[in-house]
């Protein structure tokens, strides 16, 4: 799909990777709709038929998530599973009732199974449940990928699903209620060391392994998929490497200069044990490695912190 003069809405597409998407198909010469929530409330259905009567899109790349950390996942199962799932169903179904060419589906790793063999494998992701602290969220995703198997099998639709890993970047959530492991970690180390704090307690004992995608990177994935790939199979996207906790923490200890001691509370949840990506379907499909080595990613989103919102 050529994606000049496309009309394409990107839901979310102020949030984090939203921004970086849009900036990225909007050079492609597409035209860019974001519709707010402030106008849009895409969890209601009238607001979906609205926005579609509206905004007249030709692609959805639906981004929008209701989303946090571990601790946010355990606080709002309900809202996180209830939001993400009606959003994410009635802008498909919605979209298909409108004639829409493609729509794309971007759900999330936490869809795997909790002991999915390492790197998670597409075809593995239907054997066994997610991890418990994130399953409703996991789960409502999921059914995105249920949903466009369906309509493309029934209704010939174009729709498309994609399992990006773990963001981060540059302009990422740093709210301690709601964000991600690299950011709050950042958040804790840079204010542990200008409070001249001797120590930092993180969640879990550090065990558990994670992979990162850097979000410019996340953001070429979607645009690729979206003009490359129309297939029926779920595709991830990631950069596939895997880091343990214990090790991220002392790379971001060090690059916020922070010289006191970790503290691991192993009182808290450690989330899934493993998690890293088999890319080699992205690669194959539509062309996308990610390009950004995780140490330079992770400088740059330590300097925009400090410069951003430290203000050094």
């Amino acid at each position: 799909m050529d994606l000049t003069r496309k009309r394409i809405v990107v839901t979310g597409g102020a949030g984090f990777l939203g921004q970086y998407l849009c900036r990225r198909i909007g050079a492609s010469g597409a035209t860019v709709l974001v519709p707010r929530h402030s106008e849009y409330d895409l969890v209601e259905g009238e607001a979906v038929r609205r926005m579609y009567a509206e905004l007249q899109p030709e692609v959805v790349i639906h981004l929008a998530a209701v989303v946090g950390g571990i601790g946010a996942n355990r606080e709002n199962p309900a809202r996180f599973f209830y939001e993400n799932l009606m959003m994410g169903v009635q802008l498909m179904h919605e979209g298909w009732k409108a004639g829409l060419k493609k729509f794309v589906a971007v759900g999330t790793i936490c869809a795997y199974p909790k002991f999915a063999p390492v790197p998670f494998r597409e075809d593995d992701l239907w054997n066994g449940y997610p991890e418990e602290t994130n399953a409703p969220y996991g789960l409502a995703k999921k059914m995105l990928l249920v949903q466009a198997q369906a309509y493309r099998q029934q209704y010939g639709y174009n729709a498309i699903f994609l399992l990006p890993v773990n963001l981060y970047g540059p302009g990422d959530n740093f709210d301690p209620a709601s964000s991600h492991v690299i950011p709050a970690m950042i958040k804790k180390f840079v204010d542990a060391r200008k409070a001249g704090a001797t120590e930092v307690v993180l969640w879990g004992d550090g065990s558990p392994s994670r992979e990162f995608l850097y979000v410019d990177d996340a953001a070429e994935g979607i645009a690729l998929a979206t003009e490359r790939y129309d297939g029926p199979e779920p595709v991830n996207l990631g950069a596939g490497f895997e880091i343990t906790i214990r090790d991220l923490a002392e790379k971001v200890k060090a690059l916020c200069h922070y010289e006191g001691r970790i503290v691991w509370d192993s009182s808290k949840p450690n989330g899934q044990p493993r998690r890293m990506l088999d890319v080699s379907r992205a690669r194959e499909w539509f062309g996308f490695a990610a390009k950004t080595p995780f140490d330079q990613g992770l400088r740059k989103t330590v300097e925009w912190y400090e410069e951003r919102v430290c203000g050094r």
